[in-house]
């Protein structure tokens, strides 16, 4: 079962990579619909003329870049520069929860455990000793 889920899922990301990153032959293009010469002179003198480099279809690069991947370095420094700042500023927060944490059962263990112990202990020793023993 689970590998009939990994060879759907392998089959899907090869055919979604070739759809993405593949490009495209000229015979796949549209084609351009270029005003016929029967047309009266007032409509063709309307529509702008057409540069020559448009009827040409783009040449691909040399190097193929893929699909949503930038791979400009001053990017990529940007990106990890603010990322860090970020992640320090959360550090920041987690590290003042943590101490304000400590500070507050610090403060509840000195104010109000503590000194019900010592109650306890000084009331049960003078308590707790027998008569036989005060001696």
């Amino acid at each position: 079962m689970v590998a009939a889920e990994v060879v759907v899922v392998a089959a899907l990301v090869v055919a979604s990579w070739y759809f993405l990153a593949g490009t495209r032959p000229a015979s796949e293009l549209p084609a351009l619909l270029l005003p016929s010469s029967s047309e009266p002179a007032e409509t063709a003198a309307a529509v702008p003329p057409v540069p020559p480099d448009a009827l040409a279809p783009p040449q691909p690069s040399a190097v193929p870049l893929l699909p949503g991947l930038n791979v400009d370095p001053a990017f990529w420094r940007t990106r990890l520069e603010a990322l860090n700042a970020a992640q320090a500023q959360f550090e920041e927060l987690e590290w003042r929860i943590v101490r304000l944490a400590m500070d507050s059962m610090r403060r509840y263990i000195e104010t109000v455990v503590l000194p019900s112990i010592e109650r306890a202990e000084s009331g049960a020793a003078s308590q707790s000793v027998p008569t036989a023993w005060a001696g």
